[in-house]
């Protein structure tokens, strides 16, 4: 598959129509097609329309979805872009170690490039379900780039990057967004059945095992494999009488 079939431009929760539009220009301009947005603003609006400029037609072919979660449910990579750091926010590349992460990738898996809101960006879960992260690298003084010049940024970095694609070893087919969810779902449940996560608050381990388990890049049989482990606990702590120390 060429770059318009592999790479996903995906726009949470968008107030602007007309950075739609702008973001509909710069995807056109790098060679990519295929934009998502999720719960954005008015997209029929005349300021997207006159910033889209001839790239009117990604503006109309633009799906629209009501979570994150579905919008990347088909990519086996998903990277938040984020210009904060912290400590779900530890491990970020720039645009270019991201290409070169995906050049290595096999040549079928899908990758999405999602964007947040102007004036916050992506929640601290919204950034959990993305298997990378990555910032652009800008002036200490400001640091805040319009969402049309980061989307133009990383595209040109991919079109770039397909131009000289760095040479793929073993590639492997990892597991994507369908099959990690039901995972982590089924993890979360175990874990609280077990007494290892803190029922008041069980997201905060779990973004852990999310990173974790995003570094490990695993495959659909590993998920496999995971999922038989966390059926077997459940099956062997029916009779289980709480929290051990409790």
């Amino acid at each position: 598959m060429d770059l318009k079939q592999r790479v996903s431009v995906v726009l949470v929760g968008t107030q602007s129509p007309g950075n739609i539009g702008m973001v509909c220009r710069a995807m056109k301009n790098m060679g990519l097609a295929d934009l998502r947005l999720v719960n954005p603003c008015q997209v029929d609006h005349l300021d997207a329309i006159k910033f889209a400029v001839s790239a009117r037609n990604l503006l109309e072919g633009a799906r629209i979805f009501t979570s994150l979660e579905d919008a990347i449910a088909d990519c086996e990579y998903s990277v938040a872009t984020t210009r904060r750091h912290g400590k779900y926010r530890s491990e970020i590349s720039t645009p270019p170690e991201i290409v070169e992460k995906f050049a290595a990738c096999a040549p079928t898996s899908r990758l999405a490039l999602v964007f947040g809101r102007e004036d916050s960006g992506l929640t601290t879960d919204e950034v959990a379900l993305c298997r990378w992260q990555s910032t652009i690298e800008t002036a200490d003084e400001f640091g805040s780039l319009n969402l049309s010049q980061a989307v133009l940024i990383f595209c040109y970095e991919f079109l770039k990057g397909v131009a000289a694609p760095v040479p793929v070893k073993e590639a492997r087919e990892l597991a994507g967004s369908a099959s990690l969810e039901p995972m982590y779902g089924h993890m979360e449940k175990t874990f609280l059945r077990i007494g290892y996560l803190n029922p008041q608050n069980p997201d905060h381990m779990m973004r852990t095992m999310r990173r974790i388990f995003s570094r490990a890049e695993l495959d659909e049989r590993e998920v496999a494999s995971l999922r038989g482990l966390l059926s077997q606990i459940d099956w062997a702590c029916a009779e289980f009488k709480g929290k051990k120390g409790a």
